[in-house]
């Protein structure tokens, strides 16, 4: 919008609405920075991130960011993504602090069933291992309860026991903004600032504030193979099978996480504008049309959360 033309009523109404959800976040990251003695924020590269990581600067000022941030690190992650992690966190001067599945594995916290198994789901290991190096009692991620059902089942301040799992039976109302804050030894607050957005939310804040982002979230040119109605991108990791044609198709990703279950979609959007308009149009959700490991009840999102994942 140019500086001499007025906004439309559209426009006012929905930079209200962005307002509203802005100053919220804004209102729990500060909350978390009294409540909590060893926060930190679950920093990924991915677009929910960034989005918090905006308002975290808002609310507190470039090199002013009072938690570090964490990322958990699966080692089969875009680099695309992981590069773009490190630029911005020397750009906000914030501490970064990365622990990777990896690690795990060479200890022998995390066993794999298989080479080719995707590391995704023990991320909850790593990340109670970091929790318990680092002493947090308050981990702030990017989660919105459009995302899939069992997030919309969980709390802004979502309370973890002292083995890291989520009980949610037993989670208080939030009511009038008061959040519970009260810990017992060894337990540790998960905390959702965005829980309230939409991914369109998300795209025209992006939009709105001019939000840089991996390159992965625009269209671009990507070998892919059709499978399971996902296109699965063509990787060392996810090779194609016997009989599959790979094709170079025009892609986007619509969330950036392991490569190894992390699918793209049909797009030309090359810009937020484009994403907004082709998420007004989406009738499919983020996870449901680009996650591979969704798909399967043993994978289910409650369960991971109930052992301890994000």
């Amino acid at each position: 919008m140019n500086a001499m033309t007025e906004p439309t009523h559209f426009e006012r109404l929905s930079n209200q609405h962005l307002d509203a959800l802005e100053e919220e976040t804004i209102f729990i990251l500060r909350e978390v920075a009294a409540a909590f003695e060893r926060p930190a924020l679950l920093f990924s590269g991915g677009k929910d991130s960034l989005v918090m990581l905006k308002c975290a600067e808002k609310a507190f000022g470039i090199g002013r960011i009072p938690y570090p941030l964490l990322m958990i690190d699966t080692g089969h992650n875009f680099h695309e993504v992981t590069d773009f992690r490190d630029l911005r966190a020397k750009e906000l001067g914030a501490e970064l602090i990365v622990r990777s599945v990896e690690d795990s594995m060479a200890r022998g916290t995390v066993r794999l069933a298989h080479p080719g198994e995707s590391r995704n789901v023990h991320q909850s290991v790593t990340l109670l291992e970091a929790i318990d190096e680092f002493r947090f009692d308050a981990l702030i991620g990017g989660a919105r309860r459009d995302e899939e059902k069992a997030r919309a089942k969980e709390r802004i301040f979502s309370h973890r026991d002292s083995f890291g799992q989520w009980q949610p039976k037993a989670q208080r109302p939030e009511l009038w903004t008061l959040f519970n804050t009260r810990l017992q030894p060894g337990e540790h607050f998960r905390v959702f600032p965005i829980s309230n957005w939409t991914e369109l939310d998300v795209w025209q804040y992006i939009e709105r504030e001019k939000i840089a982002l991996p390159s992965l979230y625009y269209t671009h040119k990507r070998e892919v193979v059709e499978r399971k109605g996902l296109l699965v991108p063509v990787t060392d990791l996810t090779p194609p099978k016997d009989g599959e044609t790979v094709e170079s198709r025009d892609v986007r990703f619509r969330t950036v996480g392991d490569i190894t279950c992390t699918c793209p979609v049909e797009s030309l959007a090359a810009t937020a504008a484009d994403i907004v308009i082709e998420t007004l149009q989406a009738d499919v959700s983020e996870r449901g049309a680009t996650r591979m490991d969704d798909k399967t009840s043993e994978a289910s999102m409650e369960k991971r959360k109930k052992d301890g994942y994000f």
